[in-house]
């Protein structure tokens, strides 16, 4: 049932991804060439290197052999992206100071845009709110700027808890790609535990952090409430929330992943915001059913999830 509201509440607020996708994009232009100033000596080396082009050609040739159904010579292709990424990682190693330099530059740009769209979120949450509790429909920019000091607290916060977990999860996917490309295990069993692993790590981090928002904007708690409160089992069933995590993600993986290869590329600036529009939405159908409060569909349409007491024998015979 949340999943279908989570939908309603989506189609509800549509026009809030095209506001997204206007900030992402200024945000993500902005980094990238901040980015790519700060790393092209590096990886201008990387890229002329023999190690990179060779572990880039057996990649590419195993991928081709694998859509055109040759599966004779997928052995040797394997093979080959191994041995390359062998010597690809023994080249970094001689270049480690270099290497960490541009990490720790691109860390800091990553930090920096992720607070940029972190305020943007918090402003979309804020509008999701305000439809799903009054049917109020606010400006996106002016709801950004009216909500500043909240959104730059909350991503103070989140933004450096998120970083430390996502790269605490790259490393472990780093050295589980390591030990799974040099290991006997078939590459395309190495491929779905590497998904495996990506996908389950979002899925728990999604769903621990779930009602830290919805608890902000219309709980009204402040931020070490909402941020205890996130965590609180009581009333949250993290099971259920975490197996509708898990499908929201799957079904954003296949749209985007669709978009990708069906649209080249084109179909993503629109399933990318929708990914975090359609996220937000069900964090707060997720808070709402939790606490029992009203709140709209859509303008014709009210959810009541408030748990009702049985009629006693008094009031039901009064009609109540």
């Amino acid at each position: 049932m949340k999943f279908k509201r989570t939908f309603h509440v989506f189609v509800d607020n549509f026009s809030i991804i095209y506001k997204q996708l206007l900030f992402r994009l200024i945000v993500t232009l902005i980094a990238g060439v901040i980015s790519a100033l700060c790393i092209y000596p590096f990886i201008r080396e990387l890229i002329n290197s023999s190690q990179l082009n060779e572990l880039l050609e057996g990649a590419t040739g195993f991928i081709q052999n694998l859509l055109n159904g040759d599966v004779t010579q997928l052995g040797q292709f394997s093979q080959k992206v191994q041995d390359a990424y062998a010597d690809f990682i023994a080249l970094l190693e001689t270049k480690l100071t270099q290497f960490i330099l541009s990490l720790l530059l691109l860390v800091l740009v990553h930090a920096v845009s992720k607070w940029f769209t972190g305020i943007a979120n918090y402003a979309t949450a804020a509008l999701i709110n305000d439809r799903m509790a009054l049917r109020a429909k606010q400006p996106f920019l002016g709801t950004m700027i009216s909500t500043l000091k909240e959104s730059t607290v909350y991503n103070a916060i989140y933004v450096p808890l998120s970083i430390l977990y996502d790269l605490a999860v790259g490393v472990a996917i780093f050295f589980l790609l390591f030990f799974l490309l040099s290991s006997v295990i078939p590459f395309l069993i190495s491929v779905f535990l590497f998904v495996l692993i990506i996908l389950v790590s979002v899925v728990i981090k999604m769903t621990f952090t779930s009602d830290w928002l919805p608890a902000l904007i219309r709980g009204k708690k402040g931020q070490l409430g909402a941020f205890k409160y996130t965590f609180v089992q009581k009333g949250k069933k993290p099971m259920n929330v975490a197996s509708n995590f898990t499908v929201l993600v799957l079904i954003i993986f296949a749209v985007n992943s669709a978009a990708l290869f069906l649209t080249f590329g084109t179909g993503l600036l629109i399933t990318i915001p929708s990914s975090y529009v359609i996220l937000i939405c069900f964090e707060f159908v997720n808070y709402y059913d939790r606490e029992g409060v009203k709140y709209f569909l859509d303008d014709n349409t009210i959810v009541c999830t408030a748990k009702e007491q049985p009629a006693s024998r008094e009031s039901f015979f009064r009609g109540e």
